[in-house]
């Protein structure tokens, strides 16, 4: 019976999900942020069950193939282009956040040790990978800042981590030592990293031994799985090994990968990644429900102003280290200046109000030990839980809801670097094509007709990229537009003309779902993948 209760909470849960994230998509907002402020009004509902975090159902269910997926996602050549701003805010903003932090606390909390405040410096420390992804891809933020951004939250979350369990061992045991927490920190990354590696290629070859796409599309599920447990038996950073594995699969994805195990694994991962992140913001909203029934510490209110100023402090230390970030290194370095220049300002000043606290935050402030190893109880665990809760409630909901008009009175312009790149790549390929068939024209078992058709074909795809390299987007945008509207026209007239003829018993549902996967797979191609029948 408690099984089937706990089944019940997970279906109210995705119910509850779909449901935010549709009223969220109508009025406009991060998806999110409606789903933490959901999750906090259902907290508030008499009758409705309370769910309480498990955080190592967080750190094994839900982080791997977040993680995964969004290191998958994420250009290996962009990355490696802004590594030194990723690193910079990953691991030194980090380091200068958990810092300030500690020092605030130790100032304001009577008795808190420094082990105990660094603690709660490295909880809070780093941004959410779920919400930076989610949130900076919606509101069309410039691609170099996105680029920034996704790369800080996969490698913070690391960094944060070592430091939180070197602190929280500091503050159980009573001994610290630096230097053993530094080799501890280069080692654990290290190990992620080649497990991450070694998992990654594994999980490509196993791929090339076999031909069914849904043992395929399995094996991609469990690799995140496998790098994350793997890096924990090990030590090693159960992060930094789905973050490199994500990054190194996704090089030799394509190769290993048949076109319906990409189609469908891909149909497969987004609705994973969409279930999951809307679950977790729902289950953020949802710990208030716990945490009052917890019973609330006599203190409240100094926890509350505790709670604002940490969060002060955090974001404050953000908006200082970003600018500092971008000009010291080019005041030293005059070849940094002339091959990067100091990006407009309005960039710099997103990326510095852009640090929104999540899952990790709050995994990590209820996976404190509950005593100490003398069997004493934790120093303020309690109030490091209201705090984190406190942080991540006014960084989530309060910066992401002002991300929207801040773009807007920034007038960041409009970035064309991903369609500029889309349209050279489809030229390139459409000319490698070409200059294919003109090798195989004379083989003999081609013919003539079809090597012309695709000649036209290919042809026809080299004179709709070119517009976008001349300069005239405006005009480019309207022809690409009224190419989609023709060709949605004409994949309409196929689609109807295809249900019409099962309609009449002219031909059976299974040839409908076959041609009209090809008709879906050519809609995708184009854009025209949201586009209903009757849209």
């Amino acid at each position: 019976m408690q099984g089937l209760h706990q089944l019940e909470i997970v279906i109210v849960l995705l119910v509850a999900v779909l449901a935010l994230v549709t009223i969220a998509r109508r009025i406009l907002m991060p998806y999110p942020i409606f789903l933490v402020l959901g999750g906090l009004g259902l907290g508030v509902v008499p009758n409705v069950p309370i769910v309480r975090l498990d955080p190592d159902l967080v750190f094994l269910i839900f982080l791997p193939p977040i993680l995964w997926a969004a290191a998958y996602f994420t250009s290996l050549r962009d990355f490696r282009a802004n590594l030194r701003p990723i690193t910079l805010l990953a691991v030194g903003l980090v380091l200068a956040t958990t810092a300030a932090v500690a020092a605030v606390a130790r100032v304001l909390v009577p008795g808190i040790s420094w082990p105990v405040a660094l603690a709660l410096g490295a909880i809070v420390s780093p941004p959410d990978a779920v919400a930076a992804t989610a949130i900076a891809r919606r509101l069309g933020i410039p691609y170099r800042i996105v680029t920034v951004l996704e790369g800080e939250s996969l490698i913070n979350d690391a960094a944060a981590l070592v430091l939180y369990r070197t602190a929280v061992a500091a503050a159980a045991t009573g001994a610290f030592a630096f230097t053993e927490a530094g080799l501890q920190f280069v080692l654990a990354s290290a190990g992620g990293v080649v497990i991450g590696l070694i998992v990654a290629g594994v999980a490509c070859r196993t791929l090339r031994l076999t031909d069914d796409s849904v043992a395929e599309t399995a094996i991609t599920l469990l690799a995140p799985y496998a790098a994350w447990v793997l890096a924990e038996r090990s030590h090693a950073s159960a992060v930094l090994a789905c973050v490199a594995g994500g990054l190194y699969f996704r090089q030799g994805f394509s190769a290993a990968a048949a076109p319906a195990t990409r189609l469908q694994a891909k149909a497969v991962w987004d609705l994973l990644v969409f279930i999951l992140n809307g679950v977790i913001f729902v289950l953020i909203g949802l710990q208030l429900g716990a945490i009052r029934e917890a019973g609330l510490p006599a203190n409240l209110g100094t926890l509350t102003w505790l709670g604002a100023l940490i969060s002060l402090t955090a974001i404050g230390i953000r908006l200082v280290w970003v600018p500092l970030a971008v000009v010291l290194p080019r005041v030293v370095s005059r070849a940094l200046r002339q091959r990067d220049p100091i990006p407009p300002w309005p960039h710099v000043l997103l990326v510095a109000w852009i640090g929104m606290r999540g899952i990790v935050s709050l995994a990590a402030a209820l996976a404190l030990p509950v005593t100490t190893a003398s069997g004493a109880p934790f120093p303020f665990r309690d109030d490091i839980i209201l705090v984190t809760f406190a942080v991540i409630l006014s960084t989530l909901v309060l910066q992401g809801l002002s991300l929207t008009p801040l773009i807007r009175v920034l007038d960041l312009g409009e970035d064309r670097t991903l369609e500029l790149e889309e349209a050279r790549a489809r030229e390139e390929a459409a000319r490698a094509a070409l200059a294919r068939l003109d090798q195989l024209a004379t083989a003999s078992w081609t013919r003539r007709e079809d090597v012309e058709r695709l000649r036209a074909i290919y042809t026809q795809r080299i004179q709709r990229a070119s517009p976008l390299d001349v300069g005239d987007s405006a005009a480019a945008a309207r022809a690409q537009a009224a190419y989609r509207r023709l060709r949605h026209e004409t994949l309409t007239a196929e689609r109807r003309a295809l249900i019409a003829l099962r309609d009449q018993g002219a031909i059976s549902d299974e040839i409908l779902h076959r041609l009209e996967q090809e008709l879906d797979v050519e809609a995708t191609r184009i854009g025209l993948g949201e586009r209903r029948l009757d849209g």
